[in-house]
């Protein structure tokens, strides 16, 4: 699958695994976020938490009606204020789409699978 755009020189097709690992890599670089999971492991109990190299795996992307919608799968560590977290990955996602990609999306969903404590 992919997203099409359209411009006055033509149209220009982004596989959603480009879209994925640019969410992916953007996500990682957020203050608290320890590590990405995907949606499998959901069910799974959590059984591998994956590394920064595979930025994907944590990231849905769904393109309806011409409207793309993004979920995003993290872990984040413990102490770290949840919804601030959540927020800037939002924004950091969503700055980071427009700005390389030319992609507006509407909606991002981001889904914290787990709390992990780090050691100093």
């Amino acid at each position: 699958m992919s997203v099409t755009i359209n411009n006055s020189h033509g149209n220009v097709d982004i596989a959603t695994e480009v879209i994925s690992t640019v969410v992916g890599a953007s996500t990682t670089e957020i203050f608290g976020v320890v590590g990405m999971t995907s949606k499998a492991a959901v069910k799974d109990n959590f059984r591998s938490i994956l590394r920064q190299e595979n930025y994907s795996k944590g990231v849905v992307v769904t393109n309806t009606d011409n409207e793309i919608s993004i979920d995003v799968y993290v872990v984040i560590s413990y102490g770290v204020k949840i919804s601030e977290v959540a927020k800037n990955i939002q924004e950091r996602v969503r700055f980071n789409l427009e700005n390389q990609l030319g992609i507006s999306v509407s909606k991002i969903n981001v889904y914290v699978q787990n709390v992990k404590v780090v050691e100093d």
